[in-house]
């Protein structure tokens, strides 16, 4: 069986590991891959929005399965591109057809869904340039702090809280008028701030059945104690210590069941992973976010977790057979931290020569922003390797990651020390 993953981070050396370890024979493809997949994998060097590019590639290589890592060819409509090509319509892609990715394409389509399906979310408003006073009126009408979120894509950087009303009109109308975030923040959702302790829980359907995986927690700050700038994540644990049976129940009755059940009521086809970014407020979850593929890191933690042979999980999806499988799970706890590019989130070098990672034992080495050059392996991004280890809980498997962590170095290199310090 041949595979094709789309997407170069960490989150598709993560599924590509899992799938090289199947019982069933399979020839792994990455377009465009790291340093990483290409140990394990066939690297094709075509950008995940090259939808003729891709197809290209599914031909020359016989391919029997696609699956999507990143967002942006969801909803850019790559799985729409297969279906809709006489030559590709019968290779299964695992994600969601451009409609259903506007769960994350689009903040106000989200919210507008949740609305629609009942599912507990903080109160919301949209807005564009043209209605920028209704926006400072609004912001005068609510508490601090004061949230901003662009409404299309924007690298996980697209949200503002901002505990000042001044700054936060001038923050709305950057948005809005001189395009802070590029098209993405051509409207902007205002939403009622919730205060609580955040999760993820993902979901994989096949547009009829569905299945719960492991839960996670990722940490997004650059610095320690969640202070500093957003960035796409720098580090994850999982399960999540506060999410008991109680607490999942009420997850998967208020949130996971109504919004498969609205998928299909709203005729949104969908196969492939739903993220939802949750927040527990009080004793109650609420929805923050829809994502429309596995988050990052928290790929690497929750991934690594599943004993049941991912190949089987992923044509089960294809035949609308999910239902009918179990999934095995690892119960051990499950942490991974990752390494970054000196002065990311900003400005940053790539090419650093990465030495140590090849000598550690007892943790997995996931590579995100990583290439080869000359025989070496050199920094190719903002987030650059994360390291994974199991154990009986997370602080145990974190002082493995930690102490792997001694072993690699390259010129700049950072991380965070205090990955699950608030649980």
């Amino acid at each position: 069986m041949n595979i094709l993953i789309l997407g170069s981070g960490g989150r598709e050396h993560t599924i590509t590991w899992k799938l090289s370890e199947s019982s069933h024979g399979v020839n792994l493809f990455v377009a465009p891959g790291n340093a990483g997949t290409k140990e394990i994998a066939t690297n094709i060097p075509v950008s995940v929005n090259d939808f003729e590019g891709i197809k290209a590639s599914c031909l020359d290589n016989r391919i029997d399965l696609v699956v999507v890592g990143p967002e942006d060819p969801l909803v850019n409509g790559v799985h729409d591109f297969f279906l809709n090509d006489a030559e590709l319509k019968n290779i299964p892609v695992i994600g969601p057809q451009k409609a259903a990715a506007e769960l994350e394409g689009s903040k106000e389509f989200a919210k507008e869904f949740m609305m629609r399906h009942n599912i507990p979310t903080a109160a919301y408003k949209g807005f564009t340039k043209d209605s920028l006073e209704e926006g400072f009126a609004f912001l005068e009408s609510q508490q601090a702090p004061y949230v901003l979120k662009a409404d299309g894509l924007a690298a996980g950087k697209g949200v503002l809280i901002l505990n000042d009303l001044d700054e936060a009109k001038q923050e709305l109308k950057n948005m809005m008028v001189d395009a802070k975030f590029g098209s993405a923040s051509t409207t902007v959702v205002i939403e009622e701030f919730l205060a609580g302790i955040e999760l993820s829980v993902f979901v994989l359907t096949d547009g009829e059945g569905y299945k719960v995986l492991p839960t996670a927690k990722d940490y997004k700050r650059i610095g320690e104690g969640d202070t500093g700038l957003n960035t796409g994540g720098m580090g994850a644990i999982s399960p999540v210590p506060f999410a008991d049976d109680e607490f999942m129940g009420k997850i998967h009755d208020r949130i996971v069941k109504p919004t498969v059940e609205g998928l299909k009521k709203d005729k949104l086809p969908y196969k492939g992973f739903i993220f939802i970014g949750l927040i527990k407020v009080g004793d109650d979850p609420k929805v923050i976010e829809y994502n429309v593929r596995m988050g990052d890191p928290e790929t690497e933690v929750v991934i690594p977790r599943i004993k049941t042979d991912l190949v089987e999980v992923f044509q089960a999806v294809a035949e609308q057979k999910l239902n009918d499988m179990e999934l095995e799970l690892d119960e051990r706890s499950a942490a991974t931290v990752m390494l970054v590019s000196g002065g990311y989130p900003e400005a940053y070098e790539k090419g650093k020569v990465m030495t140590g990672f090849d000598t550690i034992s007892d943790s997995l080495v996931f590579h995100a922003g990583t290439t080869n050059r000359d025989d070496k392996v050199v920094t190719n991004g903002g987030r650059v390797m994360a390291i994974t280890s199991f154990g009986n809980n997370f602080q145990e498997a974190l002082k493995k990651s930690y102490e792997n962590i001694d072993k690699i170095s390259f010129e700049g290199m950072n991380y965070r020390k205090d990955i699950g310090f608030d649980l």
